[in-house]
C-alpha cells in the first residue's frame, strides 16, 4: 500500500477538465515525456533520457512509497494523460510531460489538490525533496503556493509547506 493504512482513490478531481488517475501499472505512453531532454533536465538535472527499464524502476519506486497518479485532461470527450505526480510523506514530485500543457495552471491546480489531500489526511507538512535552482518554473509554482526553502541540496533546495 503506497501510504500505510490509507486507501488511494482511483480518481481525484482537480477541476472540470483536469483529474488525477491512480497509477495502474500501465505507463508505456509516458515514455515519450522522459525521452525529452528538456524534461529530463528539469526532473533529474542531467540529460540522460530514460529507457523503458528506467521508467519502470522510477514508477515502481514512486508507487511503493506514495500515491502515484497520472494527470489527465479532458479533450474531445475523453481523458488524456499529460503528466504524473507522486505525493509521499518525504517528497512531492510532479511532471507535466506534455510541453504544450506547461504554463497553463495545470501544475498549480494539481499541487493545490494534493496539498488539500495531505491536509485531509492529517499531515503536518508537505515536502518537496529537491527543486534544482535552474528550474525556475517549479520554484515559482511551489513558492507561489506557500512552500519555502528548507535545506540546500547538491543542485538546489528542498521545500516545505507547513499544514
Amino acid at each position: 500500500m503506497p501510504i500505510e493504512n490509507i486507501p488511494q482513490p482511483a480518481y481525484l478531481p482537480v477541476g472540470a477538465v483536469l483529474r488525477l488517475r491512480k497509477y495502474d501499472g500501465v505507463h508505456d505512453f509516458a515514455l515519450s515525456w522522459y525521452l525529452d531532454p528538456e524534461t529530463v533536465w528539469l526532473v533529474d538535472g542531467d540529460r540522460e533520457i530514460y529507457t523503458p527499464e528506467l521508467l519502470n524502476k522510477m514508477y515502481a519506486c514512486q508507487d511503493a512509497h506514495g500515491e502515484l497518479y497520472f494527470i489527465e485532461t479532458l479533450e474531445n470527450g475523453g481523458w488524456r494523460p499529460i503528466g504524473d505526480v507522486c505525493l509521499s510523506l518525504d517528497d512531492f514530485a510532479i511532471v507535466i510531460g506534455e510541453r504544450a500543457c506547461r504554463g497553463k495552471g495545470m501544475g498549480r491546480a494539481v499541487v493545490s489538490a494534493l496539498t488539500d489531500r495531505a491536509r485531509a489526511l492529517g499531515w503536518r507538512r508537505v515536502r518537496v525533496g529537491d527543486i534544482y535552482d535552474f528550474n525556475a518554473g517549479s520554484r515559482r509554482l511551489f513558492t507561489s503556493l506557500g512552500f519555502r526553502e528548507e535545506e540546500k541540496t547538491a543542485k538546489g533546495h528542498s521545500y516545505i509547506l507547513p499544514l
